[in-house]
């Protein structure tokens, strides 16, 4: 039942991604005081910029497993670092312009994974690029617009739009060396150690 959800919004996001290059749309839905289903918000988030030149928004924000409700507030400002919070889950989307090479020669090294700090496992390699970083969690991804490549340890994967993801605490970089910014709908799941 889950997987068919994460299609869904997966399939929501991608026909509702065309609107503005730098926001997206998104509705939350809830029970008013008579049980009764409702829309809580329906609003345009925008997407930032962040370090690293990434544009971002998180649309929904969970600190508990099993999933609690939030019926009356809006989660979506929670702090929360790359990471999602421990036993919660992270709703994002996240643009990543095009990345030229002088630009990407000239990043710190290990620039994200110092980011992650203490929320990282302890299995993993060191990391071999400035955006290769790696989280205690699961993440869902779909690539929306764009295209990316995906960096690994000893591999890279080239992604394309509708093209779907599940990376399971491994070290990965999101590197745009294409000529249009790519968009990519993320769901975090905070996990046990690998």
């Amino acid at each position: 039942m889950m997987f068919r959800s994460i299609r869904i919004l997966a399939v929501a996001a991608l026909l509702g991604s065309a609107a503005h290059a730098s926001d997206i749309r998104r509705v939350v839905t809830g029970l008013d005081a008579d049980n009764k289903s409702v829309v809580m918000f329906d609003s345009r988030m925008t997407l930032p910029a962040g370090p690293l030149g990434l544009h971002a928004t998180n649309l929904w924000v969970t600190n508990s497993y099993p999933l609690g409700f939030s019926f009356k507030d809006d989660t979506a400002a929670t702090p929360v670092g790359i990471s999602p919070l421990d036993n919660g889950t992270k709703f994002r989307v996240v643009e990543f312009p095009p990345l030229d090479h002088a630009t990407e020669a000239k990043m710190e090294p290990g620039a994200l994974m110092k980011a992650v700090g203490s929320a990282a496992p302890v299995r993993g390699r060191p990391v071999t690029h400035p955006l290769m970083h790696r989280t205690r969690s699961v993440d869902y991804a779909v690539v929306l617009s764009g295209e990316i490549d995906m960096m690994l340890d000893d591999s890279v994967v080239h992604l394309k739009p509708g093209d779907t993801v599940v990376q399971q605490a491994t070290n990965h970089a999101w590197v745009n060396h294409g000529t249009e910014t790519c968009r990519i709908l993320f769901v975090l799941m905070d996990a046990k150690q690998p």
